[in-house]
């Protein structure tokens, strides 16, 4: 709530008030929380905001992250060559957004799970199933299938069906796994307790 008021003041307001008049080209701006993007049909726009946005940051005394603050090529590729992926994606609100074919033949911008939140998510649900396999199968139950709908309800958008696809995959197989262990008697007959308790499959939420 802070930084949607205070960066309301710093970025947007003057983002339309002076940046934008000033643009010689098509340019927009997307910002949530303290999460913003910038948008220019020139190169030599962007280049322009990219040197006197510091200055606006440090006047309130601010600062642009170092690493995540870069200058991006997101154009369109060449029709004739294949591929979309490279120095023309971005990360953002933990999506990768690249150019990739559509159905019908035509370049479209495409989003999936940034990589880094992908492992991460993979890694907490390995660590919390191992860590919980002793605590009641219900209980287990609940608690994953309210994690994987979390997931799915963010990252559940149109052409990312693989991700969360993966990620499902990955929380069966590492439920299994750790329920295999809670004793000696060997491996949990995990067919049988899908049927009475079954993960959520996964779903595209969102249409964007």
């Amino acid at each position: 709530m802070l930084s949607n008021v205070f960066l309301h003041y710093v970025l947007d307001d003057w983002y339309v008030e002076e940046v934008k008049p000033r643009m010689k080209g098509k340019c927009f701006i997307i910002r949530y929380a303290d999460d913003f993007i910038i948008g220019c049909e020139l190169e030599a726009d962007a280049r322009r905001i990219m040197d006197v946005l510091p200055k606006r940051f440090n006047r309130y005394g601010l600062s642009l992250h170092p690493e995540k603050t870069v200058l991006i090529p997101f154009r369109k590729p060449n029709f004739r060559k294949g591929g979309g992926k490279g120095k023309g994606t971005f990360d953002f609100l933990g999506f990768t957004f690249f150019w990739s074919k559509g159905r019908c033949g035509y370049w479209v911008i495409k989003k999936k799970t940034a990589g880094k939140r992908l492992r991460r998510f993979l890694k907490m649900t390995w660590q919390w199933c191992r860590g919980n396999r002793h605590e009641p199968i219900n209980e287990q139950y609940e608690t994953l299938c309210s994690k994987l709908r979390g997931y799915y309800q963010y990252f559940g958008v149109r052409c990312n069906y693989k991700a969360i696809e993966s990620v499902y995959e990955h929380a069966r197989k590492s439920w299994r796994f750790w329920l295999s262990r809670r004793s000696h008697e060997g491996k949990v007959l995990f067919e049988d307790l899908q049927r009475t308790y079954p993960l959520p499959l996964p779903r595209i939420v969102h249409n964007i």
